[in-house]
């Protein structure tokens, strides 16, 4: 049998910015006629091909415009495609001749600079009446002496619809395109791991204690409805703050907590606790008030009740001068801030916990507030954020945005200069400062392989991107490591803190995967 060796195509090279276009096809009146296609191409279906092999038929030379990233804002989690990937779809198919991403939110410009000879429009653009957008783009392309050709509509295809439907799996693809292009090798993943040790990290913020009651569903009453249950097993982990300073430990950083705690049993819980992870504490014991604890009552795996034992009168100006003094004393490279809104944040202590940090030291926040009386808007002008969507939208009171323009205003009224906005099960988005190319915004995906218990994946998250943001001085490398972390907290039962070793192997099984082994 005789090997027959193929010949690998780069694609890529069809993808132009318009200045190598206009230079290539050449300015009107040209030898070779161009036709120009523009649409979104976040999912290119049967309808986009019909369009697309239409126009080729028209004219010499086929251009495929899309729009890019920025200016995508019709349904939320869109693009779902990040535009080099829609871009390169489009290169693969013989009969488009290149490819140009739009970095206007309307074709116009680009019509006004490359003047194609043809401009095609889906029928569904005419069939009902003109659109006013496509009038503005008629007159352009007639002030030049160009045509507008509409392809045949016997077929219309959506492709929100379809992402609706059933998302394409293309988690690896996305995420090995942004490392491509933005030059993050495997490599450089692991070796900002083995950093992690060299940092110090000083952990600011409300420490609760969350207690998982298992038990045992005997019945329930027939007047009331009360649930009748018998106690099986209780287990019991360090929350809030205390579980970020032993994420941020377990990574391999050291860790100084400043928390407030009551005068009980279970500021003993907690001290013990961290002095086994190698935590420095320097616990502020307020007598008034005690420690906080979330006892979620559990029956045949389902959350039954939540019991709260808590006070969340906001700390005194006794134990806020303690606070300050902590702070102004503390030799980290980077401080967190941990707000759960059970006292140490709020209106009367934002201004001089952060205005106590040494000047030129990292800050971050994470104000995990949604359902209480707080904003990680009060955390202007920090390094990095990292709020989830329903955070977010109580921050800005806004139900209606879809993600990214949210994620847009956030970013720029917080003054921040990362924000990571967590989506859940679709991810992270990231927004970031300075003039970024080609992107100053890019998503990851989920790399959840089995969702366990999804609490604590924000901590998980936080901590390692911190430490991954200030030792690499890199907004992809510190997002991609925090997803990772976050994937494996999501797969282990508790709140407990992840190793730089299940991120190293979750980091192994992605990279296994995108080299499609």
């Amino acid at each position: 049998m005789t090997d027959i060796k193929k010949n690998k195509i780069d694609y890529s090279r069809k993808i132009k910015t318009k200045e190598q276009l206009l230079e290539i096809i050449g300015k009107r009146p040209r030898e070779k006629s161009v036709i120009m296609c523009h649409g979104t191409f976040d999912v290119v279906h049967p309808g986009h091909l019909r369009h697309m092999m239409y126009a080729s038929e028209k004219a010499d030379i086929l251009v495929a415009s899309l729009t890019a990233d920025k200016h995508i804002s019709k349904a939320s989690f869109r693009p779902f495609v990040p535009q080099q990937l829609r871009a390169m779809n489009l290169a693969a198919f013989e009969i488009v001749d290149y490819v140009v991403i739009d970095e206007n939110a309307t074709p116009i410009e680009n019509l006004k600079y490359l003047q194609p000879d043809y401009y095609a429009k889906g029928y569904e653009y005419f069939k009902d009446g003109m659109h006013p957008k496509t009038k503005e783009e008629l007159a352009v392309i007639e002030s030049y002496g160009g045509e507008v050709i509409f392809s045949p509509g016997d077929i219309v295809y959506s492709s929100s619809a379809m992402l609706e439907l059933e998302p394409p799996q293309i988690a690896a693809d996305k995420l090995l395109n942004l490392m491509k292009e933005e030059n993050i090798t495997f490599a450089m993943l692991k070796d900002t791991l083995k950093d992690f040790s060299k940092l110090k990290v000083h952990v600011i913020g409300d420490t609760i204690i969350d207690s998982y009651t298992y038990s045992t569903l005997i019945g329930g009453g027939t007047k009331t409805p009360t649930f009748s249950v018998k106690y099986d097993s209780q287990r019991d982990f360090s929350g809030g703050a205390a579980v970020v300073a032993k994420h941020l430990r377990k990574a391999g950083a050291q860790v100084r907590l400043t928390t407030v705690l009551g005068e009980d049993h279970w500021k003993d819980f907690v001290l013990a606790d961290l002095q086994k992870e190698g935590i420095e504490c320097t616990p502020i014991v307020d007598k008034t008030r005690p420690t906080t604890n979330k006892n979620t009552i559990i029956a045949g795996g389902y959350r039954l009740l939540k019991l709260d034992r808590l006070d969340n009168r906001s700390i005194s100006e006794k134990i806020l001068a303690k606070f300050c003094e902590e702070i102004k004393k503390s030799d980290a490279d980077v401080f967190v801030f941990s707000d759960f809104r059970h006292g140490v944040f709020s209106k009367n202590t934002f201004a001089e916990l952060t205005g106590s940090i040494p000047s030129g030291k990292m800050k971050v926040a994470d104000s995990q507030v949604a359902s209480r009386w707080g904003n990680i808007l009060d955390f202007k002008g920090f390094d990095l954020i990292t709020p989830n969507e329903k955070e977010a939208r109580f921050a800005l009171a806004d139900q209606d945005n879809v993600i990214r323009p949210l994620a847009l205003d956030l970013y720029k009224k917080a003054e921040c200069k990362v924000l990571i906005l967590k989506m859940g099960e679709r991810g992270i988005i990231t927004y970031r400062k300075g003039d970024h190319e080609p992107r100053s915004f890019f998503t990851v995906d989920s790399f959840v392989n089995n969702v366990v218990d999804a609490v604590g994946a924000g901590d998980a998250l936080l901590s390692y991107a911190t430490l991954a943001l200030v030792s690499s001085k890199n907004e992809v490398i510190s997002s991609i490591l925090g997803s990772f972390a976050a994937a494996v907290a999501c797969e282990h039962d508790g709140n407990n803190p992840v190793s730089p070793e299940q991120v190293l192997e979750k980091t192994a099984f992605v990279e296994k995967r995108m080299n499609y082994q």
